[in-house]
């Protein structure tokens, strides 16, 4: 039933895209490459980590496609799909409906067992932000707060389930992230992100560092 829903969804969203004007849209493509991969404060696999994404927007709709995959083993691999419709609601804020799947690879893909699917809900009023996921297989919820301070954005996050060390809600994704660009050349730059998060509940600490190839 839960894949069925996941495909009436990301159906309905592409048959709307398709109709919005086709100047407004556009195709992306990149790859983060992370020292870690941390997601909502809890660590997954070890050792660096090639993210790459792939994502077709139009007007406020936005379909794509991205993944996290560990050198180190096959281990915590990750391919999901998403989709998103934004809109503003007036200067620097905006209002977000995300859907994702998470599709684990260690089962074959169109076994259920695999997929996760979590609808988001994300507020931006200018320098704030807030934003709400459940994920509907496990009936975890999650919720964030981040504000942009400068050069610099912190943000707070408290789950339950598999959030948590004993699965009842709590903080579980304090953090400060940072951004800056490489200059390589006087027309060719690589944008770097860096992190430094706690998660309370677990008492685990992480430092994690990216680039955007």
């Amino acid at each position: 039933m839960k894949k069925k829903i996941t495909l009436v969804v990301f159906t309905l969203l592409a048959i709307c895209t398709l109709n919005v004007k086709a100047q407004e849209s556009s195709w992306s493509t990149n790859a983060d490459l992370v020292s870690s991969y941390v997601w909502r404060g809890t660590k997954f696999g070890s050792g660096p980590a090639l993210q790459p994404g792939v994502k077709y927007s139009n007007s406020g709709f936005t379909i794509g496609a991205w993944g996290s995959y560990c050198f180190s083993t096959n281990e915590a691999m990750e391919a999901d799909l998403y989709a998103s419709y934004g809109v503003s609601l007036g200067e620097s804020s905006s209002l977000t409906f995300t859907v994702t799947d998470y599709y684990f690879p260690t089962s074959p893909y169109f076994d259920g067992d695999s997929h996760f699917f979590e609808p988001m809900i994300s507020l931006g009023l200018g320098k704030f932000s807030l934003a709400g996921a459940y994920m509907t297989n496990l009936e975890d919820i999650y919720f964030e707060a981040g504000l942009a301070a400068g050069p610099v954005t912190l943000f707070a996050g408290a789950g339950d389930g598999n959030y948590t060390k004993d699965a009842s809600f709590n903080v579980c994704n304090l953090g400060i992230k940072s951004t800056k660009e490489i200059k390589i050349s006087d027309t060719f730059t690589i944008p770097m992100t860096g992190s430094v998060i706690l998660n309370p509940s677990t008492e685990q600490f992480h430092i994690v560092v990216g680039i955007t190839l």
